[in-house]
């Protein structure tokens, strides 16, 4: 089997794939092959179970280790920020490229990336969409503000110059005739993306009902249905993690560390290394959850206190990343939510998805309505605040190790917080 075993790499392009075939020790140029689908499926019929397939991670990556890996024996996608041996190499060309890949494919040198299914790569798919949208909704809304402050416009009166009332005061003031149509282009422009967001909204909506993990998710603070299904469509199978620490690090929010001899660790900044834009959705959730009542805005007042608030809103950003993990494998919800809070979110996502309006009846988010009912639950979150307070009061920031015990505090991740004697 052994001799039988063949290593290929592939240096993908837009248009064609470079191979090489390590077998026996040694490394020989294939040729290359067209990257559409009659020519991956011509190149996948000659491959067998002892084939293993090694190719780094691009734009059209996917689809050709889809057809690979119904033929080859393992398909390797691997990571190329971390394919050292190719990006530092003195000599690089598509031959060296596949070469290099094809050996260190078959010395078991090369760090994978996991290959989502088709749902979680279609729901990925969605959510940058969503977020494309948005980002072109508010890259529309500041050209609109920019034409006002060039004219020396003063601010609308009204909450939302986008809206019926504010249109009509946008429409009502005296701009010169090239800026009233530029302006108006860009509203019927943004009327546009609007319809576009209605529609995305609603097949995501479906997807995060039909997504247990999802909806445990808004139960956190600050975490609604769009933080949610960014998390879970970045993650995917949350079992491939084996403990928090490693989705903080997938999520680039760990800090980076150096340490050397007998020297103690220094931590630098995040890595900002994996999922971008979810990483950007954590962040959003944990200026949200510094807010409402609860642990988590104690946490980030203690670590404002010491760090200021930008660390603090990444130091929360990791605890939340940290509790995704802890309720999606436990499969519970968060211990401190309010309930009626999570019935208004799962509400507003039904109607997201397309559930139609119940005017005149109560359902199960009715008692969101009563101040009542959200007072109570406030002062059992700002109890639980305050427990939080009590309980970190006399905690106190570990020296860090020296000499021979450096090596052993390295090992460590973040700052170790010991209580005083007594």
């Amino acid at each position: 089997m052994t001799g039988n075993r063949r290593c290929i790499g592939l240096d993908v392009h837009r248009e064609f794939a470079q191979v090489a075939i390590w077998q026996g020790g040694t490394v020989a140029q294939a040729g290359r092959f067209a990257t559409t689908p009659e020519g991956v499926r011509e190149f996948a019929a000659g491959l067998g179970p002892a084939d293993e397939v090694a190719l780094e991670a691009t734009g059209n990556t996917w689809a050709i280790a889809t057809v690979l890996a119904s033929r080859a024996g393992r398909v390797v996608v691997s990571n190329p920020a971390k394919t050292r041996a190719i990006a530092e190499a003195k000599v690089k060309t598509d031959k060296v490229d596949a070469a290099i890949l094809a050996q260190l494919l078959a010395a078991d040198f090369l760090p994978p990336v996991w290959m989502p299914d088709a749902a979680t790569s279609a729901l990925r798919r969605q959510v940058l969409r969503r977020a494309h949208i948005v980002g072109q909704r508010t890259r529309l809304k500041n050209q609109v503000h920019a034409i006002l402050a060039r004219n020396l416009v003063p601010r609308c009166p009204a909450a939302d110059l986008f809206g019926i009332k504010g249109r009509k005061w946008l429409g009502a003031q005296d701009l010169p005739a090239d800026e009233q149509a530029a302006a108006a282009a860009l509203l019927r422009q943004l009327d546009f993306h609007a319809q576009e967001l209605t529609l995305i909204d609603r097949d995501l909506g479906q997807a995060a009902l039909a997504r247990p993990e999802v909806l445990r998710l808004m139960t956190i603070p600050g975490v609604d249905a769009t933080v949610a299904l960014s998390i879970v469509a970045a993650v995917g199978d949350f079992t491939r993690f084996r403990t928090p620490e490693r989705l903080v690090s997938y999520f680039g929010l760990n800090p980076r560390v150096r340490q050397s001899g007998g020297q103690p660790a220094s931590h630098g900044r995040i890595t900002k290394a994996g999922r971008a834009h979810a990483r950007g959705m954590l962040v959003e959730a944990a200026w949200s959850a510094s807010k409402a009542p609860g642990p988590l805005r104690a946490f980030y007042h203690r670590v404002q206190a010491r760090r200021g608030m930008q660390v603090a809103a990444v130091a929360t950003a990791r605890k939340l990343a940290v509790l995704c993990w802890h309720l999606t494998i436990r499969q519970e919800d968060y211990a401190f939510a309010l309930p009626s809070l999570i019935a208004h979110k799962q509400r507003k996502l039904e109607l997201r998805a397309g559930a139609p309006p119940a005017r005149g009846r109560k359902g199960h988010a009715a008692r969101y309505s009563l101040a009542a009912v959200r007072a109570a639950e406030r002062d059992l979150a700002a109890q639980s605040e305050a427990a939080y307070r009590t309980m970190v009061a006399a905690w106190q920031p570990a020296r860090p190790a020296r000499g021979k015990k450096a090596a052993g505090a390295a090992a460590s991740k973040g700052t170790r917080l010991i209580k005083p004697a007594g």
